[in-house]
């Protein structure tokens, strides 16, 4: 086997080698801040611009929609925080979905201590936004729905053109998180009614510490970052041209390969868990099994710690994980799985793999092979799975 198998694609890519070659030249030959007025600085603006229109032509937006971020944490802030300053005449409710990142929670948390109101919608137990709930969520004075395009632990996907034609139907805006879903399934902002829309390029194989918001024409947004007068006087500071040109360099090798991607990877994702399901006793898969990201395998395996899942994982050469990087930290077990209805024994007990294009059926093998030889080995050791099997052993006797 190679040195490392790396399954954690969710929390960050490689960058790809194509993506690192279009950057190099932005650190050395056109280095130039884009503001200035000089001639090699509009060169470089223009390039930008270029870079700006091939991100939008896959959202299918307007170059003038999309502005950058230093990734989508940032993107998420601004959108909150700026719906809620311009809009707070009109009202000052906001609903989010309970499976949204942190990055959107904690804002919205933010936003209840200045005064705002939020409804934290409740998910099925496949982590999917019910329609009729959301609807009679709605009020007079709501004034943003956010609900993440794709989660980033259980790779649920959210009808997200339902939630936009909604949400317009009531004259409330839409944002959408689609950090985990941009470059990994077809996004049309068009057509699924999104608002706003919060992206990363270091989750499609782009460079970290940038993103962008897609901001749909004619939506007042309070600024996030005060400064300069940067893309075009709402987001200050300099921009990141290396990782501009990076992201969308990324963006559009992702929308080529897309299809062809999300084909082979959902049939490689199939065979993971179905494996997983099949030959280690008492473990269930989280989320939708159709409608979630291509790449994404989500199981709670019972009787068992996921951090010591991960621990003797990573000491077969496997990188996954328990849940979200952003609170891998964390000894509480992940928000997602309790929204979805698990018990905190068993969501202590979850893995996420998340697949890349260059991950093959030879490592998937030795990746189930390997957890089945840990699971029984740390079931061996555990009071608890020894009194469930004697339970078991006097109810079938």
């Amino acid at each position: 086997m190679e040195s490392f198998i790396y399954m954690d694609h969710a929390a960050t890519v490689p960058t790809r080698p194509e993506v690192v070659e279009k950057m190099l030249p932005c650190f050395t030959e056109q280095f130039a801040n884009i503001s200035s007025t000089y001639t090699i600085a509009q060169r470089d603006k223009a390039t930008v611009q270029k870079a700006r229109e091939t991100i939008a032509e896959v959202l299918n937006a307007s170059a003038d929609e999309i502005y950058f971020t230093s990734g989508g944490s940032e993107a998420d802030n601004w959108a909150l925080k700026g719906v809620a300053e311009s809009y707070a005449a009109k009202g000052r409710h906001v609903i989010v979905s309970a499976i949204e990142h942190h990055a959107v929670l904690h804002t919205a948390e933010y936003l209840e201590k200045h005064g705002y109101e939020v409804t934290y919608l409740p998910v099925d137990e496949n982590g999917i936004v019910r329609m009729e709930e959301l609807k009679n969520s709605i009020r007079p004075d709501t004034i943003l729905i956010s609900v993440m395009f794709a989660n980033n632990e259980i790779g649920t996907i959210q009808p997200i053109e339902e939630i936009g034609k909604l949400a317009h139907e009531h004259g409330v805006l839409f944002h959408t998180d689609a950090v985990q879903a941009f470059g990994q399934v077809p996004i049309d902002v068009r057509q699924m009614h999104i608002d706003l829309l919060s992206a990363s390029g270091h989750k499609l194989a782009g460079p970290k510490g940038i993103g962008l918001l897609y901001v749909r024409k004619g939506i007042r947004l309070a600024n996030l970052i005060h400064g300069g007068g940067q893309e075009r006087g709402r987001r200050a500071g300099t921009e990141n041209v290396p990782g501009i040109v990076g992201f969308a360099e990324a963006v559009r090798l992702a929308a080529e390969t897309m299809g062809e991607r999300a084909e082979r990877m959902s049939e490689l994702r199939d065979y993971f868990m179905d494996r997983l399901l099949a030959e280690i006793p008492y473990v269930r898969a989280n989320g939708d099994r159709k409608r979630r990201l291509p790449g994404n395998v989500n199981v709670s395996i019972q009787f068992v710690e996921g951090e010591s899942l991960l621990i003797m994982l990573d000491r077969k050469g496997v990188c996954a994980s328990s849940g979200s990087a952003c609170t891998s930290g964390s000894l509480d077990p992940s928000h997602v799985l309790l929204a979805i209805g698990l018990p905190h024994e068993i969501a202590h007990g979850s893995l996420r793999f998340s697949l890349g294009e260059d991950n093959t059926k030879e490592q998937v093998d030795f990746v189930v092979d390997s957890l089945k030889e840990i699971v029984q080995r740390l079931r061996s050791m555990s009071p608890l799975y020894e009194d469930f099997i004697s339970e078991q052993k006097k109810a079938n006797a």
